[in-house]
């Protein structure tokens, strides 16, 4: 029996500043080496239909992100949400990420494995 993935990161990147707090967060909380986590920022040039262009900030869980599972076990939140300045991460049961993505155009939902 497959087990049912329960909760997950909702990831609003209309809003990331692109301050890398959430990746140096979960750099720190697992004592990683510079360049390995959980999360990392993307910056990427979004073209507009004006034709001028600006810097966007996408944070991608990568295969090591666990949601900080030893932490939400006791009730935290992940690192990368506890510590994003921008509060464009929240963690959260699926079912209630999933209503709020609908209210949101720039959104991402993601759950590990």
């Amino acid at each position: 029996m497959t087990k049912r993935i329960k909760y997950g990161l909702l990831i609003d990147y209309e809003y990331c500043t692109g301050c890398y707090t959430c990746q140096v967060a979960c750099a720190q909380e697992y004592q990683w080496p510079a360049g390995m986590g959980g999360i990392h920022v993307l910056e990427t040039i979004q073209q507009l239909p004006s034709g001028n262009a600006y810097l966007a900030f996408i944070p991608v869980p990568t295969h090591l992100c666990t949601l900080c599972a030893h932490r939400t076990r006791n009730g935290l939140e992940p690192a990368c949400v506890q510590h994003c300045m921008a509060r464009c991460m929240k963690y959260g049961p699926l079912d209630e990420l999933v209503k709020e993505m609908a209210q949101k155009a720039k959104t991402v939902l993601w759950s590990p494995l």
